[in-house]
C-alpha cells in the first residue's frame, strides 16, 4: 500500500530518513503496550491473554468509550492478521464475562461495570498490509482499523491509519454493575433519542454530522449507548443530545483554559461528568452556531 515519506531540512539541504519495520514484532508489542493510551487511546488490561481453544490475544485494552479492544501485531509477512484477530474478537463475545473480570481486577468496579459492549474494535497494527486487505475489511461486519508504523531512527515513530471499518452499532449490550458506575436503565438510547428529534434539531445534526465528515477521509464515526463518538486513531468530537431543551452537544479535546468561554456555548467540563471523551462543551442552540464552532472542532482534529 502507500508509502509516507519524512525528510531532515539542514542547512538548506534535504535529506531523507529511511523508514523500517522490525523483522520480530515483539518489541513494537512492548512498545505499544507501554504506551498504549498515548498511541490509541486504550488503556492496557493485558498481555498474551489466554483464551479457551489455545490461542492468545497479543493485546486486550479498554478505549476512550469504555468499549473492548484487541490489538493484534503483524509478525510475519504472510501472516493473516485480520482473519486471526477476527478469530479472536468472536471469542471475546462470546466470553464477555472473562473480559468484564480481567477489568475489574485491573481498572476497579467502575470501569467493569461500565464496559460498553455496543462497539467492540479489533485493530491491526503492521509494517504493511496487501493491497487487498483493506478491500476485504469493507465487506466484514466490524469495527476493524488497520494500522501502519514505521521507524525512523531511535526516536521517530509514525502511524498511519490506513483504513477503518466502522460498524453503526449493536442493541446487545449486556453489562455488570459496577459501584460508580452508569446505570444504563436510567437514561434514554440514542437510538431513541435520535428518534425524538425534531426537524430542526435534526437537521442541525445532519449538517454537523456533514461537517465532522469532511474534515478527514481518517473520520470514523462509532454509535454508542448513549453519545457518537467521532475519531481518527483517538476521539476529536463526542455528540449528546437533549432534545427538551432543543440542544446538540459536543465534547471535544481543548483546552478550556485556552478558550474565552461563553454563556450558553462554550463550558468548562472538567470538573463535570459526561459520556465522552473532551474537557470543552460546546452547545449547538441554533444553526448558526455551527460556524461559531468550526475552529474549536478542527483544533480537537488535528490534535487527535
Amino acid at each position: 500500500m502507500g508509502d509516507i515519506k519524512l525528510f531532515t531540512i539542514t542547512n538548506g539541504k534535504v535529506g531523507e530518513l529511511v523508514g523500517s519495520t522490525e523483522t520480530v514484532e515483539k518489541s513494537v508489542q512492548t512498545l505499544f503496550e507501554k504506551n498504549l493510551e498515548v498511541l490509541l487511546g486504550v488503556r492496557f488490561l493485558a498481555s498474551e491473554f489466554p483464551t479457551t481453544h489455545g490461542g492468545r490475544i497479543d493485546t486486550l485494552g479498554l478505549d476512550e468509550n469504555r468499549c473492548p479492544v484487541i490489538v493484534e501485531y503483524k509478525r510475519a509477512s504472510n501472516q493473516n492478521v485480520i482473519n486471526q484477530g477476527l478469530f479472536y474478537l468472536d471469542w471475546l463475545m462470546d466470553h464477555r464475562m472473562d473480559f468484564q473480570w480481567l477489568t475489574l481486577e485491573r481498572l476497579g468496579k467502575a470501569d467493569a461495570g461500565a464496559v460498553d459492549w455496543s462497539a467492540p474494535r479489533l485493530i491491526c497494527v503492521a509494517g504493511d498490509f496487501y493491497r487487498y486487505d483493506d478491500h476485504a475489511v469493507k465487506q466484514m461486519q466490524r469495527n476493524i482499523e488497520l494500522i501502519r508504523y514505521r521507524r525512523f531512527g531511535a526516536d521517530l515513530l509514525m502511524l498511519d491509519l490506513v483504513y477503518a471499518s466502522t460498524l453503526k452499532s449493536a442493541t446487545d449490550t449486556k453489562q455488570i454493575s459496577g459501584e460508580g458506575a452508569i446505570t444504563p436503565t436510567k437514561y434514554k438510547k440514542i437510538g431513541t433519542i435520535l428518534s425524538e428529534l425534531d426537524a430542526g434539531m435534526g437537521d442541525r445534526f445532519e449538517a454537523l454530522r456533514a461537517y465532522l465528515r469532511a474534515l478527514g477521509d481518517d473520520v470514523q464515526e462509532t454509535t454508542l449507548q448513549f453519545y457518537i463518538a467521532f475519531k481518527r486513531i483517538k476521539n476529536f468530537a463526542c455528540v449528546e443530545f437533549r432534545p427538551m431543551a432543543a440542544k446538540i452537544l459536543i465534547y471535544v479535546k481543548v483546552d478550556p483554559s485556552e478558550v474565552k468561554l461563553e454563556q450558553d456555548f462554550t463550558r468548562d467540563v472538567r470538573k463535570l461528568g459526561h459520556y465522552g471523551t473532551g474537557d470543552l462543551e460546546i452547545t449547538l442552540s441554533k444553526p448558526e452556531d455551527l460556524d461559531r464552532a468550526k475552529p474549536l472542532i478542527q483544533r480537537s482534529y488535528d490534535a487527535s
